[in-house]
């Protein structure tokens, strides 16, 4: 609350009180609950839950200093008041933020430090401006620093985001609940409420707006967080041990035909890379290295053999007469999802499901 106003109107203090609230019990759903709200099967990172948690904790405490700082500490002297508010916010709410972006993708494990020592220029420069008593150190400098720091890891992360989008495509068959996209959203969820907390004079709609805004980023991260799989707990009953070394001579093509294709390994959900190259009994970087040199990744080779089998279902079933639901062919032919099922489809056939199953029937 970088104005006076809001100390004095009712409402929005009790729209601000229910805002940490909210976070409050974000912390502890994060930290304590074993259940999960959106999923009884899914389990997502415990690492990225801890985080997330954190962060519902700061932004909880961010509501409480401000509160503080303009009832009981600093009340006289507002410039000081804003900026060490300011100050607090950007050296905890922001890294913890990045953290978590960050600790949604699973294929490295990326470095959370530098993001956090980034953050060093903008005590020194509060610190500045407090003894100062000067706006443009205290308020400024660290929001023009905060704002590079945060366009920078913007760009970092779209990197990651294309590089994890390709891992999960030459690892995973099925991408439901493994995507992070949506991320993005978060993203400029958070910029939203950096401009308006940041160029606050204190009107009453921006107060109002930032807190409306702190509900939504509760909201999305309950969300995203319980909805995202760890990846590491999927696991399958392997055929046979990893072999380190591929035999000289080895027609990956036929081992795929004989213990993929024609053994229908493919119709079971969650099935690796990994654990397709045990079955063929090679290592994964080989069976990886195949298919780019096929021009294709695991997870386009696995779906092409998924909407093959779902043709075959959908023709034998309209052969002879029977009632069709394409969502059960579906799942019986290895999805996990009507809509990815549907999105492969189409990017197969070039059609959408439905108008093929008509054509079909027409014919």
């Amino acid at each position: 609350m970088y104005g006076d106003q809001g100390l004095q109107d009712v409402f929005f203090i009790m729209f601000y009180g229910w805002a940490a609230l909210l976070a409050i019990l974000a912390c502890f759903y994060f930290l304590f609950s074993r259940g999960n709200l959106f999923s009884r099967t899914n389990i997502p990172p415990k690492e990225l839950r801890r985080w997330t948690a954190a962060f519902m904790a700061v932004v909880a405490a961010s509501h409480v200093w401000w509160y503080v700082m303009g009832i009981y500490v600093l009340v006289d002297d507002r410039l000081v008041r804003n900026i060490v508010g300011i100050m607090l916010d950007h050296i905890t709410l922001v890294p913890l933020a990045m953290a978590m972006l960050l600790r949604m993708l699973q294929d490295c494990r990326r470095l959370i430090w530098p993001w956090v020592l980034a953050q060093v220029p903008i005590i020194v420069a509060a610190a500045v401006g407090i003894v100062r008593h000067d706006e443009f150190y205290g308020f400024e400098i660290t929001t023009y620093w905060q704002m590079a720091v945060m366009s920078v890891f913007v760009i970092y992360y779209i990197c990651s985001l294309v590089k994890y989008g390709r891992w999960l495509h030459e690892n995973y068959a099925d991408l439901e609940h493994k995507e992070v996209w949506q991320s993005l959203l978060f993203m400029v969820a958070l910029f939203a409420v950096y401009e308006v907390y940041f160029t606050n004079p204190g009107e009453m709609a921006k107060e109002y707006l930032a807190q409306v805004n702190t509900f939504v980023i509760i909201a999305f991260l309950l969300w995203r967080v319980e909805t995202l799989q760890t990846l590491e707990t999927v696991t399958l009953e392997p055929v046979a041990a990893e072999s380190e070394e591929t035999p000289k001579g080895i027609d990956i093509g036929a081992l795929l035909q004989q213990q993929c294709e024609d053994r229908q390994l493919y119709l079971q959900h969650d099935l690796t890379l990994k654990q397709l190259a045990i079955a063929v009994g090679t290592n994964r970087t080989y069976l990886s290295s195949y298919f780019a040199q096929q021009g294709i990744t695991y997870n386009a080779y696995i779906n092409r053999l998924r909407i093959e089998h779902f043709i075959q279902l959908y023709r034998e079933s309209v052969g002879s007469s029977r009632s069709t639901i394409a969502k059960q062919l579906a799942q019986q032919s290895g999805f996990y999802s009507y809509s990815t099922f549907s999105a492969a489809f189409k990017k197969f056939k070039g059609d959408t499901v439905t108008a093929w199953m008509r054509s079909v029937e027409h014919k």
